[in-house]
């Protein structure tokens, strides 16, 4: 059976915590390895429904392992209370499906506040963060200055990431007007969550390729969109982690190899959250139409989200920097009901043709989609199991965003339900 890796093929939001959980369904390992508690996915089993940032999708369902690998950054009391909230719905959560690697790096109040102190004093040059502390935390992290979990057993270590962790931040703070870290009550804060965080710690690397080898059926979950990523997203308003596939392997220590189908979650329509370039939003009737039927609110933000026509420059080009086998096209029902539906198949510059987006900020800001026109349908697709189900436009449409984007449809979407879900090729499958 092949390992999956499952990312977000455009400004993140496209559904991935339902279609996770319907594959988890059948892995018995589900990891996430990149991004933080700004991530946000929403799973509806019957009538129950949960929210999630940091704990991977599987976490709910008994049986499985969920892993948070080293890619991520961690807040452990985030963790805490996302854990609390889940166990008040019935969740058990222990170490026995619960895995931390030990080289994570954690997400401090220090990291939140610079956040909102930088975003603040940007003004309207603000990248538009959630002001969790994700890229601060990030940063501190490649500038190895970073609290990792594992330096949590020994005071010795601990004092000695503290020393030079606060000799930058300090610095920071007093060039932002903000006054020093109390060390005394960080370090106090650190010590009383030690415990009960270090419960969960584990060489993640050692026990996800002793998992490999043992045939051990792997999920790999990704946060956030692929236009997102810091690389290869609309820089600079992008997160501070690697959105694309390659980082599966990466944040959690398994070699590239260990990836078998890359599954890129697609909505039938483009949105995103924050400021950026958006070259397909609508700002008339229907762009409200698709966020009202969409329920286009963040997850955890709960900010409104822009929205705009299926952009299949993006996703082609996110397909491709991903190396994507295969779609899950998710909410397909939002679009019934359209007269005349619209899909962006290339960008004209200054009177020149473009099959993708330039990465030059300047470029980007003069884009001017061009459009292709489809007839929608009236009928509903809300809850289509089956091909069958599907007006007979509703497949032309699924079947031209193939064509455009040059990867085929592995999953078709029809309502936030998991069972709602047609099963065209079988990511798991060798």
């Amino acid at each position: 059976m092949a390992n999956v890796v499952v990312v977000g093929a455009q400004w993140g939001d496209e559904g991935k915590g339902k279609i996770v959980d319907w594959l988890s369904e059948r892995a018995d390992v589900i990891a996430r390895f990149q991004g933080g508690h700004n991530a946000g996915h929403t799973l509806v089993i019957g009538e129950k429904v949960f929210k999630l940032s940091l704990l991977p999708s599987g976490i709910v369902r008994k049986g499985k392992m969920a892993v948070i690998g080293n890619g991520v950054v961690l807040d452990p009391w985030s963790l805490f209370s996302e854990i609390a909230k889940l166990e008040a719905q019935g969740v058990e959560i222990g170490p026995e499906n619960l895995m931390i690697a030990e080289n994570t790096p954690l997400i401090l109040p220090l990291h939140q506040d610079l956040d909102q102190l930088r975003e603040a004093a940007a003004g309207t040059s603000k990248i538009g963060t959630t002001g969790r502390g994700i890229g601060p935390a990030y940063e501190d992290k490649v500038g190895r200055r970073t609290i990792r979990v594992a330096d949590l057993a020994d005071e010795e270590t601990l004092d000695s990431r503290l020393d030079r962790l606060l000799a930058h931040h300090d610095a920071l703070r007093q060039g932002l007007g903000a006054t020093p870290i109390d060390r005394a009550e960080l370090k106090a804060k650190l010590q009383d969550i030690a415990p009960r965080l270090l419960q969960y710690a584990q060489p993640v690397w050692k026990v996800m390729n002793d998992y490999r080898k043992a045939g051990k059926r792997i999920l790999f979950e990704g946060a956030q969109g692929s236009l997102l990523d810091i690389d290869f997203g609309t820089y600079p308003y992008v997160t501070s982690s690697t959105t694309m596939s390659g980082m599966a392997a990466t944040g959690t220590g398994m070699g590239p190899s260990a990836i078998g189908f890359v599954l890129g979650i697609v909505k039938a329509y483009t949105t995103r959250v924050g400021e950026g370039p958006f070259p397909t939003e609508l700002e008339d009737a229907d762009g409200q139409r698709l966020g009202e039927r969409g329920h286009e609110f963040g997850t955890v933000t709960g900010r409104k989200r822009r929205c705009g026509w299926f952009d299949a420059v993006l996703v082609r080009q996110t397909c491709a920097i991903s190396g994507v086998n295969g779609i899950a096209l998710t909410k397909l029902d939002v679009m019934d009901g359209f007269k005349t539906i619209k899909i962006c198949t290339g960008y004209e510059i200054d009177g020149v043709h473009y099959d993708h987006l330039p990465t030059a900020a300047a470029l980007q800001s003069r884009v001017t989609p061009i459009y292709e026109e489809m007839d929608g349908w009236e009928e509903s697709t809300q809850g289509a199991r089956s091909w069958a189900d599907l007006p007979a436009n509703a497949i032309k449409y699924v079947r031209r965003i193939e064509e455009l984007i040059q990867c085929p449809v592995a999953l078709l979407s029809t309502s936030p339900e998991r069972d709602d879900t047609i099963l065209v090729t079988d990511p798991f499958a060798d």
